[in-house]
């Protein structure tokens, strides 16, 4: 059975930084690719960065320059880390697991101005 285990969410001041975890169950994880989305309040699902197996990234243009993803194979973790934070990157934001289609169960970003 799937799994998949977020964590990091929280509030922080703009600029400030947080970095988001997603750890994933299985032994498929090295060969799939893995991506964080955000959906806030009314607002449509979006992808914010995504990775593949090979590690090729790519991000939503409102995040470049200020986000990073990584992974981690030895530990079936996806990472996002996030600076210079924005009051609009306040949403919930979604691991997505490409080899399984399946959603993690979101974690909570709050960015106060």
């Amino acid at each position: 059975q799937v799994q998949l285990v977020e964590s990091g969410g929280g509030l922080v001041q703009a600029g400030g930084s947080l970095r988001l975890s997603c750890a994933a169950s299985g032994t498929m994880f090295a060969i799939s690719g893995m991506g964080w989305y955000r959906q806030a309040p009314g607002k449509q699902r979006e992808l914010v960065a995504a990775i593949t197996s090979a590690g090729s990234t790519n991000y939503a243009d409102s995040v470049k320059g200020r986000f990073t993803i990584s992974r981690d194979n030895a530990k079936n973790t996806v990472y996002l880390q996030m600076n210079s934070l924005k009051p609009e990157d306040t949403a919930l934001y979604y691991c997505y697991y490409n080899l399984y289609n399946y959603w993690g169960q979101g974690t909570q970003v709050t960015v106060s101005s």
